[in-house]
């Protein structure tokens, strides 16, 4: 298989070391939305190598979703001629919406980012704490 971009990889939720593994568990629970395997079934990588490892996607999640909701505040605001508090009504309904795609993403590109992709990595079946 050829290496994804990280970025395809972190939209498509797959680890980053093999590329084929599930990082969260389907179905989506409300009661635990980040629930997260240990390991990769595939190719054994931790999917959470160290403790608070996943403190760095807060930032990720924060930078993200404040530039989404300022582009929503001003098509409400500049496009839609809407009020200030129509504006934040419609904000607040669309937080509450994307609230677990930002914060499921957020993590995805994050340990994207953090483990690097291992052609050989199902092969290895190893435990990797990190992919440097």
């Amino acid at each position: 298989m050829s290496k994804r971009n990280f970025l395809v990889n972190a939209l498509m939720k797959k680890c980053p070391r093999c590329q084929e593994g599930d990082l969260f568990i389907a179905p989506f629970n409300f009661s635990n939305p980040v629930h997260m395997p240990e390991h990769c079934p595939v190719c054994n990588q931790k999917f959470e190598p160290e403790p608070g490892f996943y403190y760095g996607s807060m930032f990720l999640s924060y930078i993200f979703s404040a530039f989404f909701f300022l582009g929503i505040i001003g098509l409400c605001l500049i496009v839609l001629k809407l009020s200030l508090n129509a504006s934040m009504a419609i904000l607040l309904l669309v937080a509450a919406l994307t609230y677990f795609f930002f914060l499921r993403m957020s993590r995805s590109i994050w340990i994207n980012l953090m483990v690097k992709y291992d052609p050989k990595a199902k092969d290895k079946k190893d435990v990797q704490s990190f992919g440097y």
